[in-house]
């Protein structure tokens, strides 16, 4: 009867300790790069909604007339149209602030800059480029519409690269996670080959045997997943409390709602331990007959 070769009990107490520690480590992993790639998502996604949801204008002032003038009359006529929610003539202080960036400090007071009027669209219905130019020529306004058009394609190529990467990160991890789960609860098992050889000598059933073990195993992965989305949602309330509204910046915006991606570790490690044990205990059993 195969009992010499049973395993330490506190061998096996250690064991499992490090085998739910490192279920914990990958489930906290794959926690962060979900909230990750939601992130990276959200960020994308609000990149190209900003650029279809804003136009530029260029006005020329006419004979008589300055620029500033020029641009508040554009300004005017555009907020009259259909879909437009807002239009506002910038000063030079928030036209040089554009160009800054690109320039510096040094030659930015001396750049003749345009004359601009930024535009935001009605996001349900907005207004065409088209109609904008219309109403500028109408109005008796020397102006140019820029609709970013040629931006809009390699921004959206961007946010889809980005969107992709992210996800493709997320679902690398979470299989690297489920490995080590699946791996975590075989190994737990080995090490209790031979009490469950044991267990099928005396009669029991091979589901009563698996059962017993499926519970073991899946409340192991289940405190450990646990245990890792609590680490996980440490950074990801600093990074949203430390972020305000913007939940840290524009190009990380974590979001409340993040924290619920991270209750899918423990739910999924559970899953797997139940699958892994059974299949594992019921293989044995087999291979004793």
């Amino acid at each position: 009867m195969p009992g010499s070769d049973a395993a330490d009990p506190a061998a096996t107490g250690q064991s499992l300790r490090w085998l739910a520690a490192v279920m914990a480590v990958m489930c906290f992993l794959a926690g962060l790069a979900a909230v990750g790639a939601s992130s990276a998502h959200r960020a994308a996604s609000g990149w190209a909604q900003r650029l279809g949801s804003e136009v530029t204008v260029q006005v020329r002032p006419g004979v008589g007339e300055t620029g500033l003038a020029a641009a508040g009359r554009a300004a005017e006529t555009l907020a009259g149209i259909d879909g437009v929610a807002e239009a506002r003539a910038l000063t030079r202080g928030q036209a040089e602030a554009l160009v800054r960036p690109w320039v510096g400090d040094a030659v930015v007071g001396d750049l003749p800059l345009p004359h601009l009027v930024a535009v935001h669209l009605d996001p349900q219905a907005p207004a065409s480029a088209v109609s904008l130019s219309r109403a500028l020529a109408e109005a008796g306004l020397d102006a140019t519409v820029d609709d970013h058009s040629q931006w809009k394609d390699e921004i959206r190529y961007s946010a889809l690269t980005l969107s992709a990467l992210a996800a493709l990160a997320f679902l690398l991890t979470a299989a690297g996670a489920g490995a080590a789960i699946v791996y975590a609860t075989k190994a737990g098992l080995a090490m209790d080959r031979s009490l469950i050889q044991i267990l099928g000598q005396l009669g029991a059933a091979d589901a009563t045997i698996a059962g017993l073990y499926q519970r073991r195993f899946v409340l192991l992965s289940l405190s450990a997943g646990l245990g890792g989305a609590l680490a996980a949602a440490v950074p990801v309330v600093l990074l949203r409390l430390i972020g305000g509204w913007r939940g840290l910046s524009p190009a990380l915006p974590v979001s409340w709602s993040d924290l619920l991606l991270l209750l899918l570790g423990p739910l999924v490690a559970g899953g797997l331990a139940w699958l892994a044990a059974r299949q594992t205990v019921l293989s044995m059993l087999t291979q004793q007959r």
